[in-house]
């Protein structure tokens, strides 16, 4: 019923309802104009047909918005999006009648004294301009001007506040050049805004809303800076507002402003001196690191549809050609290699070296990335250039081979030892191209070399670290008072100790050592060493541990190997990571956490979300949000850097709180199809198997997507898991039988991923178990199960395990002493001949009779399902309409048996089709 049917009673005063209308919208009564405004949209609707009504309702509107109540004009400026929408549908006949009569109310009541009905004007402002509804010229003339003077710095605060909240929210409803023109420039004033916080913390909430508006390059030039100053606000809620918008400022700015700027400033914010802004940026900070993601580096896309996809660009294929055509090659004798070609062309060298020792994986790759830039903004300013010429000066050296170490096996001084028996299979061989013997050299250079690298890196990196402790402190000594700086000034105070002791004590040790080396030199001859393959094995290992360990050779080689191009392309962003690894430099256990796609201190800071002190300091639920954004640093990170995050992995998989291992759980499959089928199977199956026998708030994400993370998996790894599907029947509640109902969807699914006798020798007893589950949404996901199970048979040839299935759902359903069982053998077989999942003359010769037997069942309900599958499937297939046919008969005569039957319901679903057919022949005739 319409609010204002009132209107059309005629009463005692004998006025159209256009007067009577007129009459109530300006009675003394408030509740008589609350009525009318509340239902103008009805008034609308009546009145539309006549042009003079229409403009005569329009001007009653225009008056009654001018009343004194506030609740009427809240109740009126309710209605004017849907009364826009209406005019919007009826714009042939009144084109001008929004703008002209009902816009400017909307402009009005954004200045209006009351509160509520202000923010009555602005929620039906944002819905108009959510829908199109306000032409561009009406936001530019009429809107955008009032926000502009609500929010000049001498208008009132309370006008202030919502003005800046209501330019945020329009912003993204706007073209990018009326935002960049109107709102821009005073949206930047509001930013520092120092007499009300209110406002700049709307600001700050509402930045990354504001970039994307404005785009890039209006970001880089204007907002930057402004961002700058909100996260270095007096006010720690400021601060906080900055942190959880983060991701959405970066995702707006080129990458070398998101790697030399906003990096080191949410560095800033993530060791802020309030507990809220830590908080805050330790939970943005998985968010922020995958704006890093760069497709050509992680190896991995992203399709339309949202899923990854795991083949690289055509660019990088055909710029990359001939050295993955070498390595495959070079790998073809690994028979997991060798089966993945085909599906990872470009993964195979990487995915095969990372599961290998970390020591391992850091040689590769430093030898890979000798053209990256992080190695030469990593570079030692201690650095002896006479390592760099004997380097080079060498016939065989690894400067002058380093395009061909990973394709060429014939170099000097192996051929010896590639023949020896003993090492013929050796795994240092086997995983990697021989390297050349420089093993006396490099004896001879460390010796020259040890003196000036004592001097200079042990000295030099410790005075370092020592004034930037002390940078530190001192500008902790103004918030003195607060615990928290208490505990960071303990903590830098005991570093800054060590570090002054480390600066005497490792120079000494260093220098004994040294002396050590020269005596050892003096006392073996070359001969002995080139003659014993055992000692040549070792100093080949030592190698491999000083090419990875000794980072001022690398960086020596990859200077000078660098083109000008590359170097000027980049040196502008790898000042942030030149400073951080000059005041840091790593040790050697952190050495398998060096990577070159994102800044290493956000690693180093993602990678202590684990550490329990976090927990106490930060936020107790820091494990949570680590485990929830790994996927996305993963992805960002790539494969090929999946030894940075391993170990935390492991730590969080067996973290004390359910929680964070159910978060894992949730996204296993995910990270598994980023990490590629290797590092799944030596990685993440470990605890994947975990993950199953653990708690059901656990075992539940394992389960919502375990198909997807089977499919993953090689056949044979695969088919493992058959057997211990059967313990997610059991649960540690019998009443959550949501988790057999996910089970039944998931076997579904798994099907296809199983030949037709591991099907029928282990999931065909899950099914048939859980058919006879005791709710009864898990029983009929479960025969739906069983018909997909008997459409994989026939689908695979598989005739004879069909039969055998089909004689045990005979003997198990159709005989069951229970109705329930009956029953589901009448919708069994409706399936199987609604999804054809079985040839026809199989079906007539042994579901069929089985199935018209149910005619003289006792139960009513068992009959209506027949009825059904009889009356609503089986008639309607060509098969059974095709004239002559023998079992068509026996199928009318149960049909007509059941029309006669005693129950309503059954002959009622037995009738059905046909009272249907009946009606649909009389209303043609009488169209006719």
């Amino acid at each position: 019923m319409r609010i204002t049917a009132f209107l059309d009673i005629p009463g005692q005063d004998n006025l159209t309802p256009l007067a009577r209308l007129e009459k109530y919208a300006f009675s003394d009564n408030i509740f008589n104009r609350q009525i009318i405004a509340r239902g103008l949209l009805d008034v609308f609707r009546d009145f539309s047909n006549n042009e003079e009504d229409f403009l005569t309702v329009m001007e009653i509107v225009v008056r009654l918005s001018e009343d004194a109540e506030p609740t009427v004009r809240t109740e009126l400026m309710e209605q004017i999006p849907p009364i826009a929408i209406f005019l919007q549908e009826s714009r042939p006949k009144f084109p001008t009648a929004f703008f002209e009569y009902l816009m400017p109310i909307v402009v009005r009541y954004l200045t209006d004294v009351n509160n509520q009905v202000r923010k009555a004007g602005q929620e039906a402002l944002l819905i108009l301009l959510e829908q199109d509804l306000v032409a561009q010229s009406d936001i530019e003339n009429k809107v955008c001007p009032i926000l502009l003077d609500l929010s000049a710095p001498d208008s009132d605060d309370e006008y202030k506040v919502e003005a800046v909240n209501i330019i945020c929210k329009m912003a993204s409803m706007l073209s990018r050049t009326t935002v960049e023109r109107m709102l821009l420039p005073r949206f930047c004033e509001l930013c520092s805004d120092g007499k009300l916080f209110q406002v700049r913390k709307i600001c700050a909430a509402n930045f990354g809303d504001i970039c994307n508006a404005v785009g890039q390059e209006a970001t880089e030039r204007l907002l930057i800076p402004k961002f700058f100053e909100l996260c270095s606000d007096s006010v720690w809620g400021m601060r906080k507002a900055c942190a959880e918008c983060f991701m959405a400022v970066s995702y707006t700015t080129s990458p070398e402003v998101r790697r030399s700027k906003l990096s080191p400033l949410f560095i800033s914010l993530i060791s802020d001196t309030c507990r809220w802004v830590r908080q805050a940026a330790f939970q943005s900070l998985g968010p922020f690191i995958s704006t890093f993601a760069n497709p050509s580096s992680a190896g991995l896309y992203i399709r339309e549809d949202g899923t990854l996809s795991i083949r690289p660009s055509p660019q990088d294929v055909t710029s990359n050609s001939c050295q993955a055509n070498n390595n495959i090659n070079f790998m073809s004798s690994s028979t997991n290699v060798a089966s993945s070609s085909s599906e990872q062309p470009m993964e195979i060298k990487r995915e095969s070296w990372t599961e290998e020792t970390s020591a391992e994986v850091n040689t590769v790759l430093s030898v890979k990335n000798l053209n990256k830039d992080t190695w030469e903004a990593s570079s030692d300013c201690c650095t002896n250039p006479a390592e760099d010429l004997t380097r080079l000066s060498q016939g065989d050296s690894v400067a002058a081979g380093v395009t061909e170490v990973i394709k060429d096996s014939n170099f000097p001084g192996m051929n010896s030892r590639l023949q020896s028996a003993e090492d013929v299979f050796n795994t240092f061989l086997y995983w990697r191209p021989p390297l050349p013997d420089i093993s006396q050299d490099l004896e001879l250079l460390q010796f020259k070399s040890e003196k000036h690298k004592d001097s200079c890196s042990v000295q030099c990196n410790n005075c370092v670290a020592s004034s930037e402790i002390k940078k530190v402190l001192e500008s902790l000594q103004e918030h003195i008072d607060d615990p928290d700086v208490q505990a960071q000034v303990q903590v830098l105070s005991a570093a800054l100790r060590a570090a002054q002791f480390d600066s005497v004590s490792e120079y000494e040790t260093k220098k004994i050592e040294s002396r050590g080396k020269l005596q050892n030199e003096t006392t073996v001859s070359d001969e002995a060493t080139i003659s014993d393959a055992t000692c040549s094995q070792v100093e080949e290992d030592a190698l491999l541990s000083h090419a990875s360990q000794d980072d001022i050779s690398e960086q020596s080689a990859t200077s000078i190997l660098k083109s000008a191009d590359s170097e000027e392309q980049h040196r502008g962003t790898s000042v942030f990571l030149k400073k951080e690894q000059e005041n840091n430099p790593p040790f050697e256990d952190d050495k398998s956490k060096l990577q070159d796609i994102i800044p290493q201190p956000l690693l180093d800071q993602y990678l202590s979300m684990t550490d329990p002190a976090r927990a106490q300091t930060v936020d107790t639920e820091i494990a949570k949000h680590c485990a929830y954004s790994l996927p996305g640093v993963a992805l960002t990170l790539g494969r090929q850097n999946w030894h940075c995050l391993k170990d935390t992995y492991e730590t969080l998989a067996s973290d004390v709180q359910w929680k964070v291992r159910r978060t894992l759980a949730f996204s296993i499959h995910e990270l598994a199809v980023i990490l590629g089928d290797q590092l799944t199977a030596a990685d993440l199956v470990p605890i994947f198997n975990g993950f199953l026998k653990d708690l059901d708030e656990v075992r539940i994400g394992v389960l919502k997507h375990l198909y997807d993370f089977l499919k993953l998996l090689h056949a044979d790894k695969r088919r493992e898991y058959l057997y211990q599907l059967q313990e997610f029947v059991v649960t540690d509640n019998s009443r959550n039988w949501r988790f057999r109902y996910e089970l039944a969807e998931q076997l579904i699914l798994i099907l296809e991923l199983y030949n037709p006798n591991d099907v029928y020798d282990y999931l065909r007893h899950i099914a048939l178990t859980l058919c006879s589950d005791k709710v009864s949404e898990v029983r009929w996901i479960s025969f739906k199960l069983v018909v997909a199970i008997l459409q994989k048979f026939y689908a695979n040839n598989a005739n004879a395990l069909g039969l055998n299935f089909i004689n045990e759902l005979v003997v198990r359903f159709r005989h069951c002493s229970k109705w329930v069982g009956r029953q589901a053998f009448a919708f069994i077989c409706q399936a199987v001949v609604q999804e054809e999942c079985m040839p026809v003359d199989q079906f007539v010769e042994h579901l069929l009779p089985s199935l018209l037997s149910l005619a003289s069942d006792p139960v009513p309900n068992v009959r209506v399902l027949l009825a059904k599958a009889l009356r609503q499937t089986l008639l309607e297939k060509a098969y059974f309409k095709s004239v002559g046919n023998p079992h068509l008969e026996a199928a009318e005569e149960t049909v007509l048996a059941l029309q006669s039957d005693r129950d309503q319901d059954v002959s009622f679903f037995a009738t059905i089709k046909l009272k249907q057919n009946n009606m649909d022949n009389t209303s043609i005739e009488k169209q006719n």
